[in-house]
Parts: structure tokens; sequence; C-alpha cells
């Protein structure tokens, strides 16, 4: 006797282990809940013969928004890119690995290069085009923090994406305003009393974009792609100025195996160390619960960065003061279940 056939809701539903690959797990389930860089009809704006380092999780950064933001817009996407390891391991002069049209402002300048953008396509009636600027932690939160602010102030049409790594990588890995605490970095060096970055400097982007009141405002990681997609799509759908933050690993100055970016960038969020969540219009929305707090020191001893904390005999002080950082995350944004 034949059984007769199961509906779909009394289909086992997959794990999200089970689709967290870009290949064999995105085909395990429906095209409509694949990710757009598992499509074979990725735009692929960003595409090979880019010099990037081993691991680079900026690369990733990049490619996984750019791609969504020019399926959102229906490949009608302009993008301005500020000066950094973005522009400069993509264009190496005469070459370029952006399949789209792709500007390189100055430094500080990109917000403001993306704003004429933006306006000039709404002169001329090309309103279908959107903009979308980018840029690292040193041409956003400092050398274009203000052509930045400028932007939220004036709520231009343009989405700004921050790819985050934590301080000035393509000039030495000096310190940014985004450097964290205790960090080894070519100017906050590993020595004194105190060796690394000192506490109580830099600042937290996000939270100055939800100040301003801008349409949309949001934080993501190169460790969940469908979330990352999803907030690219998400903002694209919004007009004014919009601002989205990932955090991008970088093994070079971060001394890190190139192998283990993905695994940093989890961490970061399982520590509460990387906040992940979503505003709008100076308010926040959503928020995305850490599924297994580890403590800070599994994310701090992978990278060389911060040997200098593991070294003596005794726990350093700082490292205590660290975790405290991330605790006071985890209760302000909520980010634990309960």
């Amino acid at each position: 006797m034949n059984e007769a056939p199961k509906t779909m809701d009394a289909v086992q539903k997959l794990k999200f282990y089970q689709k967290g690959t870009h290949t064999v797990g995105n085909r395990l389930v429906s095209e409509a809940e694949r990710n757009v860089q598992a499509s074979i009809e990725r735009s692929n704006s960003l595409t090979c013969g880019h010099r990037a380092c081993q691991g680079c999780g900026e690369a990733l950064g990049a490619r996984y928004a750019i791609d969504a933001a020019m399926r959102a817009a229906n490949n009608q996407l302009i993008a301005v890119n500020a000066t950094g390891c973005l522009e400069v391991f993509t264009t190496p002069y005469p070459e370029t690995s952006w399949q789209m049209p792709w500007l390189h402002s100055l430094f500080g300048n990109a917000a403001a290069v993306a704003t004429g953008v933006a306006a000039a396509m709404r002169v001329t009636g090309k309103r279908t085009v959107r903009t979308v600027a980018q840029g690292g932690d040193g041409g956003t939160t400092d050398i274009g923090f203000g052509c930045l602010s400028g932007m939220f102030e004036r709520n231009d049409d343009v989405l700004y994406i921050c790819y985050d790594n934590e301080g000035y990588m393509n000039t030495g890995v000096q310190r940014s305003s985004a450097t964290p605490p205790a960090a080894r970095t070519a100017t906050t060096p590993n020595l004194g009393p105190e060796p690394g970055n000192v506490f109580g400097t830099g600042k937290f982007v996000p939270k100055i974009a939800v100040a301003h009141d801008i349409p949309y405002v949001a934080t993501a990681s190169v460790a969940d792609l469908h979330d990352l997609e999803a907030k690219v799509t998400k903002a694209m759908g919004f007009h004014g100025a919009r601002y989205i933050h990932i955090n991008v690993p970088c093994p070079l100055g971060w001394g890190a195996h190139s192998g283990d970016t993905i695994k940093l960038a989890r961490l970061a969020i399982e520590t509460g160390l990387f906040p992940v969540f979503e505003a709008e219009h100076g308010r926040i929305t959503t928020v995305r619960k850490i599924r297994r707090r580890v403590p800070v020191t599994d994310y701090l001893k992978l990278q060389k960065r911060y040997a200098h904390l593991f070294k003596g005999a005794e726990p350093d002080p700082r490292v205590a003061r660290i975790q405290a950082m991330a605790d006071r995350n985890i209760a302000d944004y909520g980010l634990m279940e309960g």
C-alpha cells in the first residue's frame, strides 16, 4: 500500500547549518530562499583579478553588498569609492575588477561625490539609477566623517557602506577611530606599560548615524550572508540617506590566519563586541540575538594584534575591560534571548 504524499507542512524544515554555504546548501532550499551569491544571474560586479590578500574580509563584503544592491536596483547602480584598500586592490592602473559604473574619489569625500552623482541622476531624469558610496573605516569614520555627516543631515539619496577592518590597512596598519582598545597597530605599538591602543577613544559610527534620524541604518557581517544581503536589499528600498556598517576582518592587519576570516567575524558577533542591528528613522527596530555566547578571549587569542595581552603569567586586566565592553553591548542592545 502506497503512502499518501506528504504535504509541505509535513516536510521537515532544514537547519541553518544545512544551507550555510554558497553551493550545496543553497540547492537544498527554494530559489526564493537562496542568497544572491548562489545565483548564476548575480551581477558579479566585483569580479576576479583583483589583488586583495588571501582571506580579505573587505573583498568579500564588497562583493556581497554590491551584488545585492545591483539586484535590488535592476543593475541600475553607480558606485563611488573612497581611497583605501578596496580602491587600491581592485583598480591597479590600468586594470579594474569592477563590472559596473564606478568612480574613485579622494580619501575623504566619497559621500559628497556620491551626493553629486545622485543629484545629477535626478536632474537629468534618470531617477531609476541609484547611487552607492563605499569606503573603509579610515575614509568613513575619520577622514570622510564630515562629508558623511553632511550627507546624513541633508538626507541625500545615497546608500553609504562602510567596510570596517578597524585600521588604515592599505598604508601600513595604522590606528583609526574604529581601532578597538588594546589592539596593536603601527601607531599603537607593543611598547610601554600598556601596549596597544588606549581605552576611551574612537567612535562607533552606526550610533551616530542613528542619531541623524536618517531613514535606515544597519550593521552587518560577512559571517552572515543572508542577513547582509537582506539589509542591503532593504536599504535600497528606501530613498534618502542610508548607512550600512559591515564588519570585515583583515588577516594581515589583525595578524590572523587567512582561513579564519569568517570565524573571526562570527566570534565578534557571538562575544557581543560587534552588535548587529537595524534602525529606521532614529529608532532601533531589530537586533540579531546571540546564538551561543562565547568569552572575548576566544576572539582575541586568534589575533596577533592582541598577543601582548596573553604573554604574562597573570591575565592582563585589560582583557576584563574588553569583556566588560562586550557585556555592555549585550545589555544595551538586548543581544541575549530573555
